[in-house]
């Protein structure tokens, strides 16, 4: 049984006691070998964790703000159903999106205050933000490939969300775990969050004896044939 009864349990303890590698190095073992996101893809503040449940975004770019088609009910739309997507977060959702080129912010300051107000846990971006000043002084956990002011409005178009999405290659699911900090940005598959976390709470209570056994002059062979971790 795990050692939770919630989410709201899981996320508080794991923000506390784990870290991204350690969860990454247990999903290893369960076999799931490709979870974390591109390195260039970096928390905003390291002193934030994106620590939720994934709420994915779909964007694409577009070419012109309305559409001349018609074709298409939101090509008319400025942002396409962006405001929706984001009226739709709940508590411990992380709004999670790809599918558009790099060349626009898709995120901001205006976005993290509503964000704020239905609890979400954070943003992850195939992409960049912008407002940044905004967004730290919010202390809102944004992971994103950096900064930049050029804005989506003319140049990108929420086309769903709540669905399924790649982002990196990765998959990504609703209800996925993300758990993003400064070492990196993991994507937990949903069927293995229970196996995953309290294999990942296990090891850091080894590891901790680990790091006390070396400091006492123990060698590391001989905490590893101990322990069985490093």
């Amino acid at each position: 049984m795990p050692q939770w009864s919630n989410d709201g349990e899981l996320f508080t303890a794991a923000k506390t006691k784990l870290f991204t590698a350690v969860v990454g190095d247990i999903l290893d073992q369960m076999g799931f070998r490709h979870q974390f996101l591109a390195p260039q893809i970096k928390i905003l503040n390291p002193d934030t964790v994106v620590l939720g449940r994934a709420m994915p975004v779909l964007e694409a770019d577009v070419y012109e703000e309305h559409s001349s088609s018609g074709h298409w009910q939101q090509g008319n739309q400025s942002f396409g159903i962006m405001f929706e997507a984001l009226d739709s977060l709940k508590e411990n959702d992380v709004y999670i999106t790809s599918g558009s080129s790099p060349n626009y912010a898709l995120w901001g300051g205006l976005m993290s205050n509503r964000a704020i107000a239905c609890k979400s846990a954070g943003a992850v971006l195939d992409g960049y933000c912008r407002d940044s000043r905004e967004i730290l002084e919010l202390n809102f956990p944004v992971c994103c490939l950096g900064t930049y002011a050029q804005d989506q409005g003319v140049r990108g178009k929420v086309l769903d969300f709540n669905c399924a999405i790649e982002f990196n290659g990765i998959p990504v699911r609703p209800g996925d775990v993300v758990f993003g900090d400064r070492d990196g940005t993991l994507i937990v598959p949903k069927e293995a969050v229970e196996e995953a976390f309290s294999r990942a709470f296990e090891k850091v209570s080894t590891e901790n004896k680990v790091r006390d056994a070396i400091r006492q002059g123990m060698s590391t062979v001989e905490a590893f044939k101990t322990f069985g971790v490093m």
